[in-house]
This record gives structure tokens, C-alpha cells and sequence, in this order.
């Protein structure tokens, strides 16, 4: 990997000042900031070939066309999947799960199905399963977990049987932390010939993802999560499902044939994505994967565990603090709070000091409910943080501690 301080001088954003303190951004769990090599890919599109993909003949839609394919094979080689075809873009993991919800829903869901989902997930892999369930008359089922945020992994063998139709889990929770044994999962809900899909917005920036290896039938993620701009996101799935699911939105681009007596559809990929589509997003996520696998993922994997554990020590040192999230299968995510200190009066205080973390449930209500709590303070860290941001958030929250105890 690159010395920390050249990985650091790639991201503008980085160097910046926040109430005339250096800034330390540790909301990486919500957003990643940008490599210039991003931003400047996504201006490019704007000022040299920004015209509509697939539907022109002139020499600025070919190249924009053939960028954005280019696009989808960096993502196709980057997960591993079987083809390109299997590489649908979306607007988000958000935009991702609905169009699972929805199209899955409507092909094999009818009254007294279960979906499985866990305890762990973000209120994205909740929704868009509970308005599924209220459509078709389903029933929602759901992994509990322990006291410290691991799924009950006998609990979900339990929940499988004949009327459970699909599974739907986060690879990491973004609330806690916590990694999932989403092989396992899979094993054996295949075992039971049920679907998997992976919620991997949290997973994907923290190291290799092989979805071939993982064998999940539908993997999900963001593009803004993995140092890419906003609204770009990825649903990829297998052959056999994209195939046979009925796309979600109707449109342009997602048509072959269209009469005012029926219409049939495109092939793969493009069913799924119907009207313009945000290429320059995409076109960016490309060049993204090709920053990130300059550094090395193992590298990148390795780096940030090493965060982790010096936050863990430094943080979990301060008597006044409880860490919420204590497996040893973790990605590098420290959910905590201060004594009876409200995390948003903490937060505030942080933020002055020019420390950006992240306050409330995290979009994970009933992780909260789980321990009782309203929220907790997030500090998500990621290969471009240092130790010396981990001790200044250490210091800020001891200077919350004595700001409070006056």
C-alpha cells in the first residue's frame, strides 16, 4: 500500500479545516469521501462526452455508452460474477433491495410465505421486505441476536422450512459492526433450495468480495460506500433469477418491443434498468474499483483491522464509555456511548473539536431496541485514517466527559 499521508493527499476533502481544527472524518459507515481520481472522472464525463448511453448514433453517446459498459465489467470482475449480464445498475443499495422486494414478491410470494431477514439489518433490508409482505400476505421472520450483536445462529435453522421462500441478511452491520457468516447462511438455506440475498453496502470497501465463492443468488451495494459518487449502486444476481423476475420499473431502454396491445422486454442487463441511468455515476464506481485495487485489498483489509483494534483500546480505555458491538468478527466500526452523556450532545460537542462522527440508530431502530438505548455515537473508520485521528477522537471524548461533568 502507499504511505498513508500520498493515500491521503489522493482525497481533497481530507485536508480541509472544520472550525479551524483539521478535519478528522470518521462517518466513512455513511459515506466515503472521494479519491481525485473520481472526481476528476466524473467531470470529465461532463465536459468532454455527456450524452444519453445505448440511444445515439453521434460520437459522444458511443463514448459514454462505451464507458459505462466498461463500467460494468470493472464491477463484474471486481465481485467475481459469472457475466455482465448479472451486473444490473441502480441508484443504491436502497434502489437495489426494492427492485429484490418487488420483483421477487411478485413472481414467488403468495399469502402465508416467510421471508427471513436478521435483527442486525439497516431499515432498508426491512422496509422494502415488510411492504412485500403487506402486499402479498407474507410473514416476516426474524434472526435474533446476542448481547454482543452476533446472530443466534441455531435460532435461524430453526426459522427455515417449507414455507420460507427467500433470505434476505446483511453481510456487516452498519449499526454495530458486525460481520455475518453469510456463507453459512447460504449453505443452508440452499440446502433447503431457498434464495439468499446479501445486503453488502457495508461489506463491499472493506475487503475481496467473490460472490461466486459466497454463492449468494442477489448481492447489493452502493457506490458512495466504496469511494464513488452518490446514486450509483449495484444489484448483482444469478443468471437463473434476473432471468425469471420480472423487472421492476418500466421505461425506456428496458423494452424490446412496444405496442399499445403488449410489450416485451430487453435482454440482461438492461430489463432492470429502464430510462437514463446515472452513467456518469457508474462511470466513476469504475474508476473507483481501479483506485482501490491499486492499494490492494489485502492491504486495505489488513490496514484497517490494525484501526480497529488501536480505536478499541484507545476508546474502550475511557471508564465512561460502553462499546456496543464486542465480536471478534467486526469490521472497523466503534459504536459507543458516554456515560448518561446523549449521543447528539456528544456529537455536537466532537464536531466542534473538527471530529465527524456519526449519532442516533444508525437507520437500525430495532438494533437500539435491542439494548435498550435511542442511538449510540459511530465512529467508522476506513484505509485513509490514522492512529494520531483515533487518540484526537479519544482526547475529544474526554473533553466531552469534563465539559459534562461541570
Amino acid at each position: 500500500m502507499k504511505n498513508i499521508s500520498d493515500i491521503r493527499s489522493d482525497f481533497p476533502l481530507l485536508s480541509r479545516k472544520v472550525y479551524d481544527k483539521p478535519l478528522v472524518y470518521f462517518d466513512n459507515g455513511a459515506t466515503t469521501q472521494k479519491p481525485q481520481c473520481v472526481i476528476d472522472a466524473f467531470n470529465e464525463v461532463f465536459t468532454e462526452y455527456n450524452a444519453n448511453i445505448h440511444r445515439g448514433v453521434h460520437a459522444l453517446s458511443d463514448r459514454a455508452s462505451e464507458e459505462y459498459e466498461k463500467a460494468r465489467e470493472k464491477v463484474r470482475s471486481f465481485i467475481n460474477a459469472g457475466s455482465r449480464e448479472e451486473v444490473i445498475f441502480t441508484s443504491g443499495t436502497t434502489g437495489s433491495i426494492n427492485t429484490v422486494a418487488f420483483s421477487f414478491g411478485e413472481r414467488f410470494i403468495n399469502t402465508g410465505d416467510e421471508i427471513i431477514i436478521s435483527h442486525l439489518e439497516h431499515h432498508a433490508n426491512i422496509v422494502p421486505w415488510q411492504m412485500m409482505c403487506d402486499r402479498k400476505g407474507a410473514i416476516l421472520k426474524v434472526i435474533p441476536i446476542n448481547d454482543r450483536g452476533e446472530i443466534l445462529f441455531d435460532e435461524y435453522l430453526k426459522l427455515l422450512n417449507n414455507r420460507t421462500k427467500i433470505v434476505a441478511v446483511t453481510q456487516v452491520s452498519n449499526a454495530l459492526g458486525t460481520i455475518l457468516p453469510v456463507k453459512e447462511i447460504i449453505k443452508a438455506a440452499h440446502s433447503m433450495n431457498i434464495p439468499v440475498m446479501v445486503d453488502g453496502a457495508q461489506g463491499i470497501q472493506h475487503g475481496a468480495i467473490d460472490v461466486a465463492a459466497m454463492d449468494c443468488d442477489f448481492y447489493v451495494f452502493s457506490g458512495h460506500k466504496i469511494y464513488a459518487p452518490t446514486g450509483i449502486g449495484v444489484l448483482y444476481g444469478k443468471t437463473k433469477w434476473l432471468s425469471d423476475l420480472p423487472p421492476y420499473q418500466g421505461g425506456g431502454d428496458m423494452v424490446a418491443n412496444v405496442t399499445f396491445e403488449k410489450t416485451t422486454y430487453n435482454e440482461l442487463p438492461f430489463k432492470f434498468e429502464a430510462g437514463t441511468m446515472n452513467f456518469p455515476g457508474a462511470i466513476g464506481l469504475g474508476v473507483a474499483i481501479d483506485y482501490i485495487l491499486s492499494l490492494g485489498l489485502e492491504d486495505i483489509e489488513k490496514r484497517e483491522k490494525e484501526l480497529l483494534v488501536y480505536a478499541t483500546e484507545r476508546i474502550s480505555g475511557i471508564k465512561e464509555v460502553k462499546i456496543y458491538g464486542n465480536t471478534d468478527r467486526k469490521i472497523s466500526i466503534i459504536s459507543f456511548l458516554i456515560n448518561n452523556i446523549h449521543q447528539y450532545d456528544a456529537g455536537m460537542v466532537l464536531d466542534k473539536l473538527g471530529i465527524a462522527v456519526r449519532t442516533g440508530t444508525h437507520c437500525a431502530q430495532p438494533v437500539m431496541d435491542r439494548f435498550g438505548i435511542d442511538g449510540t455515537i459511530r465512529a467508522s473508520m476506513c484505509f485513509y485514517n490514522t492512529t494520531e485521528e483515533i487518540d484526537l477522537l479519544g482526547t475529544g471524548i474526554e473533553k466531552v466527559i469534563k465539559m459534562f461533568a461541570k
